[in-house]
């Protein structure tokens, strides 16, 4: 079985939930996704929305070359369904499979705009992850608009603070159910957590939105374990996109006594760190 293209991009966390205030924000992360483009059928596991099958119908729908006969090779270190960015990073990972296979040349403004079309055919977002899929294939975070076409969406980015460890807690399947209307009733919460990333504070907005989408989708056991991880000494602690997944943040001599302290509370603890962490905020329009 012959490679034809392959793609790689990267998981996410959120800085602020696109439902709350019309703006989102994510930051990448170092857990990859790898996407090949193989050139004989193979059933792919794990892809429960047919996200794949999606990604194939935007682009043969954007007039890009059709592909008669092919299948699809995931390799992924980034957990599937806790709010980890993994839908956004596979379809771009697929598309910069296929931008491979066929030197379409594609920018990374039309892969974003070619990710959150095939997540929202797939079913797999409410929002489209515009902001998801920038953090999966370009460094730091982003605060986007996605009603503005993907070239223009972008408000403000930045870079986090030198020196952070990022320690993820996996609680399970996702339970919560996603309403619109409870995130709305939450603005309040949401627009603190933007003004603190306007002004800077990238770990003040995690907490914040963390508190925000904790109430807009009634799981007060976030809440609970994200002041645990603060009293244990983290330095921000919230919910990644809808959940379940609980983000800490923290300086290295913390990272032992953080998890030791939490990891009863997890099915699993994951350690990594932001894709990167120099980069100094600046407004782009």
């Amino acid at each position: 079985m012959t490679v034809l293209g392959r793609g790689t991009s990267s998981g996410g966390v959120s800085l602020l939930h696109a439902l709350g205030t019309g703006r989102g924000a994510s930051v990448g992360i170092n857990l990859q996704a790898t996407v090949s483009l193989l050139d004989h059928h193979r059933e792919v596991e794990g892809d429960t929305h047919k996200l794949l099958n999606s990604v194939m119908e935007c682009w043969i729908e954007r007039g890009f070359p059709k592909v008669e006969d092919f299948g699809w090779r995931i390799s992924s270190d980034i957990p599937m369904g806790q709010g980890l960015k993994s839908s956004a990073a596979i379809s771009c990972a697929a598309f910069r499979a296929l931008n491979d296979s066929f030197w379409t040349g594609l920018s990374n403004n039309e892969i974003v705009e070619l990710s959150v079309s095939a997540q929202i055919k797939s079913g797999c977002t409410v929002t489209g992850s515009m902001d998801d899929a920038w953090a999966s294939i370009s460094p730091g975070w982003k605060l986007v608009d996605p009603s503005l076409p993907s070239s223009e969406s972008v408000i403000m980015e930045g870079g986090m603070d030198e020196g952070l460890e990022v320690l993820i807690g996996l609680r399970g399947d996702r339970v919560a159910t996603i309403n619109t209307a409870e995130f709305r009733k939450q603005e309040h919460i949401f627009q603190r957590a933007l003004a603190s990333l306007t002004q800077g504070s990238a770990l003040n907005t995690i907490s914040t939105n963390g508190m925000a989408v904790s109430a807009a989708t009634g799981d007060f056991e976030a809440m609970r374990l994200c002041n645990l991880g603060i009293v244990s000494g983290a330095i921000a602690a919230g919910i990644s996109g809808s959940g379940p997944a609980i983000v800490f943040v923290c300086f290295s001599d913390h990272l032992d006594g953080i998890q030791s302290n939490l990891q009863d509370h997890f099915e699993q603890m994951i350690n990594t760190t932001f894709t990167n962490l120099a980069k100094i905020s600046e407004e782009v329009i």
